[in-house]
C-alpha cells in the first residue's frame, strides 16, 4: 500500500477506536491492538509492515522524550534505590530467564538471548498508556523504571548479536558496551539538553521555542547513537533536565501551545503504533509454517509467564535493600502491591523495535538465524501484555486497596496558599513600583484574599469528606447506622460561601464592582443614562448616574490592573520554584499550577501580544 493509503488507515483506525472503547469499556490501546488484528486478516494490509528504524528514530524518541517531561525528579531521587536495581539488574535476570525458557524448548542459545533482550524492559508508552490506574507513587516509579531500562536491554541486544555471528565476548568488552552504553547515553543528553537551554535563553519566539524542543529529542538520540550510546537514555535525560529548566527558559504561551500539541501528536504515533502491533503479529503469524507455530505459541505463554514470576519474586528478595520513607505499610499491602506492579509492567514499543532490529538471513560476519521465531514470541508477548494484563489491571487495582495517596493533593494546596500568601504580601510594594492607584491595590487585594479563602475552604471540604468517609466506612464495619446521619440539620457549608457569595454575585470579577444587567443599575437602582450613535462613533453603551466621568480614565485603571496582576503572577511563579527547589512540593504539582498562572496571563495579556 501506498504511504497515503497507509496513513489514511491508520488515521481513521484510530478515529474508529477513539470511538468505540468509551462504549466497550476498555482501554483505547487494547481497542486499538483488536482493531490491528482484524484487519490483519486482510492479506493487503498484512503486508503494511513497520520498518525498525521507524520506530526507534520517529515513534519512541518523541514518546520517551514526552513521558520524560511530565515524570517527576524529585520522585527519580526519593525511589532512586528502587528504580536502579529494577532497571539493571531485573532486566538481566528477565533476560537469561527467558534464554533459559528458549533453550528448553530447542532455540539456539544466541537465539535465546536475544528473545530474553527484546522482552526483558517493561515499556514506558504501554505504561503510561494503561498504567493510569495505579496509586501515584506506584506509577511514577515503574514509569521512572520503564524510562532507564532499555539501554541495559540494547547492552544484552548487542552482546547476543555478537554472539549469532561469532564475535568473541569477555568481561572486558561486556564492561565497556554497558559503560558507553550508559555514560555516553547521559553525557549526550546533558549535552543537547545544555545547548538547547542556551538557545531557549536567548529567544522570546513562541514557534522558535517549540521548534528547538521539538528537535532536542531527535538530536539527543542521533547524537549517542553516533557515540554508540544508548538513544532512548540520551532522550529521557534531556527531557527532564529540559522540563526542570522550561518554566525560566520558555514563555507562557509557548507553554500552552506545547500543552497542546505534545499530548496530541504522541496521542497519535501510540494508537498508530499499537494499531500496527496488531498487524505484525498477524504478519509473523503467516510467514512461519503451521507445524512451528504451536511450539511458538508454548515458548510465548512460557516466556510471558516467566517474566511475571521473575519480576514479582526480584521485588520480594530485593524488598530488604529498598529505602524505606515514612510508616512501613502492613504486610498484606506490601504483598498486594508487590502483584500489582507485577502485572503493571507491561511490554510495548521497545521489544518490538528490538525484536524488529534483528537482521535477517547472513550479516557482517557470519550468519543469523531464528528472526522470525524471535519477532513471533516478543509480538506474542506484547500483545498477552497489553490485552491480559491490561484487561485485568483495573480488577488487580480494586484488589489490591493501596490506601489512597492524598499527598499530591496535600501539596497543591500547601503550593496554592503559599504563593497566594507571598502575592499578597508583595502587593504594596508591587504597586508603588509599577505605579498603581490605591483603589486599583485595593481591588487586587481583596480579589486575592477571596481567592485565599476560596483555597483555604477547599482544604477544609476534603479533609472534612476524608473523615466523613472513614467515619462511614467504620459505622458499616460495626453494622450500625449513623446517628447524626438522620434528624440532623447538616453542618454549616464549609466552602466559605460567606465571604465569596457576598463579594463575587452580581459583580464584574474585578474587585466586586457592582455591573448594570438588563439595563437596571445592580448598585443604586437608578435609571440607566444612554448616550447617543452620532455617526460611527460609540463613547459609551450604559452607565449609572454615579459614575464620576471625571475619575481616571477606565483604560489607565485596566492597565494598571493589568501591570499589578502580571507582577504578582511573576512573584507567584518566583515563589513556586523555590518550592521545588526546596523539594517541598513535586514537579508535576509545579507544572499544574504553572499551566493555571499561564492560562492566567495569557488572559489578562490576551492573544494579540504573542501575534
Amino acid at each position: 500500500m501506498e504511504g497515503l493509503e497507509v496513513t489514511v488507515l491508520l488515521g481513521l483506525t484510530i478515529l474508529t477506536g477513539a470511538l468505540l472503547a468509551p462504549r466497550v469499556r476498555l482501554a483505547l490501546p487494547l481497542v486499538l491492538v483488536i482493531i490491528g488484528l482484524a484487519l490483519g486478516f486482510v492479506p493487503a494490509l498484512r503486508e503494511i509492515q513497520l520498518p525498525p528504524e521507524t520506530v526507534l528514530l520517529l515513534f519512541l524518541p518523541v514518546m520517551l522524550f514526552w513521558e520524560s517531561l511530565t515524570t517527576s525528579l524529585r520522585a527519580i531521587r526519593r525511589d532512586f534505590r528502587y528504580i536502579l536495581p529494577m532497571s539493571t539488574l531485573l532486566v538481566v535476570v528477565s533476560a537469561f530467564a527467558v534464554a533459559g525458557i528458549g533453550l528448553l524448548f530447542g532455540l539456539p542459545w544466541e537465539t535465546a538471548l536475544i528473545l530474553g533482550a527484546a522482552v526483558a524492559p517493561p515499556d514506558a508508552t504501554a505504561v503510561a498508556a494503561l498504567g493510569r490506574l495505579l496509586p501515584r507513587r506506584m506509577f511514577m516509579k515503574l514509569k521512572a523504571e520503564s524510562l532507564t531500562n532499555d539501554g541495559t536491554a540494547l547492552v544484552l541486544y548487542a552482546i547476543g548479536i555478537s554472539l549469532a555471528i561469532g564475535g568473541h565476548i569477555n568481561p572486558l568488552s561486556v564492561t565497556s558496551m554497558v559503560i558507553v552504553s550508559y555514560l555516553g547515553g547521559i553525557a549526550a543528553g546533558v549535552a543537547v539538553a545544555a545547548l538547547a537551554f542556551l538557545l531557549l535563553r536567548a529567544v522570546s519566539s513562541t514557534i522558535v521555542i517549540n521548534t528547538t524542543l521539538l528537535l532536542v529529542p531527535f538530536v539527543a538520540f542521533l547524537l549517542a547513537e553516533l557515540i554508540t550510546a544508548s538513544g532512548v537514555l540520551a532522550v529521557v535525560v534531556a527531557g527532564v533536565i529540559i522540563a526542570y529548566v522550561s518554566p525560566t527558559v520558555t514563555t507562557a504561551q509557548s507553554r500552552r501551545q506545547a500543552e497542546s500539541a505534545w499530548p496530541f501528536g504522541v496521542f497519535l504515533l501510540n494508537g498508530a503504533l499499537f494499531v500496527l502491533i496488531g498487524l505484525e503479529v498477524q504478519y509473523v503469524v503467516h510467514q512461519i509454517s503451521a507445524g512451528a507455530i504451536g511450539r511458538l505459541v508454548l515458548v510465548t505463554l512460557a516466556v510471558w509467564v516467566a517474566l511475571l514470576v521473575v519480576r514479582y519474586l526480584f521485588q520480594l528478595l530485593s524488598v530488604p535493600f529498598y529505602q524505606r520513607t515514612g510508616p512501613r505499610p502492613p504486610r498484606g499491602v506490601r504483598a498486594r502491591s508487590r502483584v500489582l506492579s507485577t502485572f503493571a509492567g507491561m511490554r510495548g514499543a521497545v521489544s518490538l523495535a528490538i525484536a524488529l532490529s534483528v537482521p535477517a538471513g547472513a550479516v557482517a560476519g557470519g550468519a543469523l538465524d531464528g528472526r522470525d521465531e524471535i519477532v513471533f514470541v516478543t509480538a506474542g508477548v506484547i500483545l498477552l501484555s497489553l490485552l491480559v494484563q491490561g484487561t485485568l489491571l483495573p480488577a488487580i487495582v480494586r484488589w489490591a486497596r493501596i490506601p489512597a495517596d492524598q499527598g499530591e493533593v496535600e501539596e497543591y494546596e500547601l503550593a496554592e496558599r503559599t504563593i497566594s500568601g507571598a502575592a499578597l504580601s508583595a502587593l504594596d510594594d508591587l504597586a508603588v513600583r509599577f505605579e498603581v492607584s490605591d483603589d486599583v491595590r485595593d481591588r487586587v487585594r481583596f480579589e486575592g484574599y477571596q481567592m485565599l479563602e476560596y483555597t483555604n475552604a477547599r482544604t477544609l471540604a476534603r479533609e472534612q469528606a476524608l473523615v466523613d468517609a472513614e467515619v462511614k466506612a467504620l459505622d458499616e464495619m460495626l453494622g450500625q447506622p449513623d446517628p447524626l446521619a438522620a434528624g440532623t440539620q447538616p453542618e454549616e457549608d464549609v466552602s466559605g460561601s460567606e465571604g465569596i457569595s457576598s463579594a463575587g454575585i452580581g459583580s464584574d470579577g474585578i474587585g466586586g464592582e457592582p455591573i448594570d444587567v438588563g439595563g437596571q443599575d445592580a448598585a443604586a437602582g437608578s435609571a440607566p443614562r444612554r448616550t447617543l450613535i452620532e455617526g460611527a462613533t460609540l463613547q459609551m453603551i450604559a452607565t449609572s448616574e454615579d459614575v464620576d466621568l471625571l475619575q481616571r480614565s477606565p483604560l489607565v485603571r485596566h492597565e494598571e490592573f493589568t501591570r499589578l496582576k502580571l507582577g504578582l503572577l511573576d512573584r507567584k511563579r518566583e515563589v513556586l520554584l523555590g518550592l521545588r527547589r526546596s523539594g517541598t512540593v513535586d514537579d508535576l504539582v509545579v507544572r499544574r499550577i504553572s499551566a493555571r498562572l499561564d492560562l492566567e496571563q495569557l488572559r489578562l495579556q490576551g492573544l494579540e501580544e504573542f501575534d
